[in-house]
């Protein structure tokens, strides 16, 4: 990972894990880009069987690829036991109805699963939360031959006001760091997989006052959790020249948040050798002369 985005995962469990029960109330926005990543499916001729959830938070990406998809198994998986526990209880209904649906707590660095084991992945801003590169490289390793990823981030714009405010008060990082497109869009083709697509489109939340946003964050889980963070506690002289610095940022008397989303997808080549456990790669007869996708 690069230099200033090394995460200290215990305290990212601990912030999503107290924000279980506050998540769903703030997260609209998170809601509003789920939705525009799942739409982009309507031009998908796959037809997966096994689905996996990425990051699957309290199961709202979970229920709708169950419905979009009803025959397929849908694996939900989140780095924090609570938000997998709470996306299994919100999911009861369908999962009953189906029996088709599950989830467990999981890193996405380190996927339980089998190589070749899923056709599609799907993650809603989790990414950011993670090595891209490792993930990147476990999905690619889950995913069968012609399988899909598809994914939503955060990108460098996002939170920019908050970012800058606090540039006014010190020198320490206080806001998460993310990372460009164009760099993730290298980390797919790195991964070995084929046909990346990159896009990003802004978003601007606004609220009553500064406090408002810094109260969303926190119901939301998203703490600045970087290992270089500044730790203790913000002196009050600080906070204020933060404020201030927000305030005049203030747009007809609101206060502006900015997100960067970014929409990624890209595949698993149709022809890609599986590897066995030996490291020699098994190429089935029928796929050998068949061009890739």
């Amino acid at each position: 990972m690069a230099e200033g985005l090394e995460l200290d995962k215990r305290r990212m469990r601990e912030s999503f894990e107290h924000a279980t029960d506050t998540y769903d109330a703030v997260a609209v926005l998170q809601r509003e880009i789920a939705d525009r990543l799942l739409a982009r499916l309507e031009v998908v001729r796959l037809k997966p069987q096994v689905i996996l959830d990425i990051g699957c938070g309290t199961g709202y990406d979970a229920r709708k690829l169950m419905k979009r998809y009803p025959r397929a198994r849908v694996l939900g998986l989140d780095i924090v036991e609570a938000m997998a526990n709470r996306a299994r209880r919100n999911s009861g209904l369908w999962r009953r109805l189906t029996g088709r649906g599950d989830f467990a707590c999981g890193d996405a660095e380190r996927l339980p699963l089998a190589p070749a084991s899923v056709d599609m992945i799907v993650s809603n801003l989790a990414l950011q939360w993670c090595d891209p590169r490792t993930v990147f490289a476990e999905a690619r390793r889950v995913l069968r031959p012609g399988g899909l990823l598809m994914f939503t981030t955060f990108g460098p714009d996002t939170l920019r006001e908050l970012r800058d405010a606090w540039r006014a008060a010190d020198d320490a990082p206080h806001v998460h760091a993310f990372i460009d497109m164009h760099d993730i869009g290298d980390m797919l083709i790195h991964a070995g997989f084929a046909d990346p697509v990159m896009d990003m489109e802004p978003f601007t939340l606004i609220y009553a006052s500064v406090m408002e946003v810094m109260r969303d964050i926190k119901q939301l889980g998203a703490h600045n959790v970087a290992l270089n963070r500044t730790r203790g506690l913000t002196g009050k002289e600080r906070f204020a020249r933060f404020r201030t610095a927000y305030e005049s940022r203030a747009q007809n008397g609101k206060i502006p948040a900015t997100y960067e989303a970014v929409y990624g997808h890209a595949w698993v080549s149709e022809t890609e050798a599986a590897h066995s456990r030996d490291g020699f790669a098994v190429v089935p007869v029928g796929r050998i002369g068949r061009s890739s996708r």
